[in-house]
């Protein structure tokens, strides 16, 4: 590729990505209402306290279902009527959670989350699509850029929790779903205005490799171990963190508070992850985040003050940007343009398949064991992916054999 070519690709790498950090401004808003109410309002509906959490595990099956027939659509069609289709399942899902809640039906109210999820699956690509057209050397900051959007998340997802959650009372958490309403509606806007060029017949029609191929090489299974790991551990502590807070007498403000400031550190250090990483190298910034979960246990088990709360949170944050964000700049160097959807979809399924089990399980441990077997159960993981990571980096610096 010429050098005009990598600088016409990167001006429209540049538009593209403005429009999907407002995406990814408003689907991360979205998202905060749902994290911080969804659990809540499972055990409001909920037969058994067990099973609250399994509205947001419902979610996130939704998205794991969703990520091979999400990407193959965008395929098939373009990236833009994708996350169109996406933020359009947003709407009906968040509508549809309404109507169990003043229902008092749980099944639907699950089904409803399952269907938000679908959302989550289209939006799992944003940051794959910034990277679609960018040249090598703007990519990691294309990634980063698209993900630093979730940073208003972090403060209007948790005002639209605070303010909105009690207007359409008596029945609780009512309000909150209709904000989520509004913010997709917003977003199916907001996405219309992509210009991401689709892959030609000749590209849609060569498939590449064999995924098996692909995902054996020691790039892939790092990334895709980065990124089950922190996006598993992420969700395994932040579903649990506001029904734990509410059993140890904190109040709802209090538990909006906490994943106000864990969504900030989940997307503010995107402002800069990229340079870090063009700086440092992927592998030490994938480090760092493991080590930053690890961080979150340790300082979860101190005590139950919100305070610590707050600062568990916001390393959970911190780490699952650095694994996230290294994990995926990781995967794209594994796979081609004709490649690129089967390798996305792939990944993201068996990073959400994980994610599904962290939530599911995160329910279960809570209720079972406590708030102590939450954070206990990270570092059996966090280690492992440690030490693949640092089989990686061992194997890369070894000489290679002439």
């Amino acid at each position: 590729m010429s050098q005009v070519e990598s600088l016409q690709n990167d001006r429209l790498a540049k538009r593209n990505t403005f429009f999907l950090s407002g995406g990814q401004a408003l689907y991360g808003s979205n998202m905060a209402v749902l994290i911080t109410l969804s659990g809540l309002a499972g055990m409001y509906l909920s037969p058994d306290p067990v099973y609250a959490t399994l509205p947001i595990s419902a979610m996130v099956v939704g998205t794991a279902l969703s990520t091979v027939p999400a990407s193959l659509f965008m395929q098939r069609t373009s990236r833009r009527r994708g996350f169109m289709l996406g933020t359009a399942a947003g709407v009906f899902g968040a509508a549809l959670a309404m109507t169990a809640l003043f229902g008092h039906s749980f099944p639907l109210f699950c089904l409803a989350l399952f269907i938000c999820g679908i959302y989550q699956a289209f939006a799992g690509y944003y940051r794959f699509a910034a990277a679609d057209v960018a040249s090598d050397e703007f990519r990691p900051r294309a990634i980063s850029w698209v993900m630093a959007g979730g940073v208003a998340a972090a403060f209007v997802g948790a005002q639209l929790v605070a303010l909105s959650s009690d207007w359409l009372g008596p029945v609780p958490f009512v309000g909150g779903y209709a904000t989520c309403v509004a913010l997709s509606l917003t977003a199916f806007v907001v996405m219309s205005f992509l210009t991401i060029p689709k892959l030609s017949a000749e590209e849609q029609a060569n498939t590449g490799r064999p995924l098996r191929e692909i995902f054996t090489q020691q790039k892939a299974v790092v990334a895709v171990a980065c990124g089950m790991v922190g996006y598993g551990i992420m969700t395994l502590v932040m579903t649990a963190t506001p029904i734990a807070m509410i059993g140890c007498g904190l109040s709802v403000k209090d538990a909006a508070f906490v994943i106000q400031w864990h969504i900030f550190s989940m997307f503010a250090p995107s402002f800069f992850t990229g340079n870090l990483i063009t700086r440092f190298g992927v592998e030490r910034i994938l480090g760092a985040g493991l080590l930053l979960l690890a961080g979150c246990g340790f300082v979860a088990l101190g005590g139950l003050e919100v305070e610590r709360f707050v600062i568990a949170l916001i390393l959970l944050g911190l780490g699952w940007n650095f694994t996230f964000v290294g994990a995926t700049t990781l995967l794209t160097d594994c796979y081609t343009a004709a490649e690129r959807s089967k390798a996305q979809a792939a990944n993201d399924l068996m990073v959400f398949v994980v994610v599904a089990i962290a939530s599911f399980g995160s329910g279960g441990l809570l209720n079972g064991f406590g708030w102590d077997a939450v954070n206990y159960a990270l570092f059996p993981f966090v280690g492992t992916a440690l030490l693949l990571l640092l089989w990686f980096v061992l194997r890369e610096a070894r000489p290679s054999k002439v």
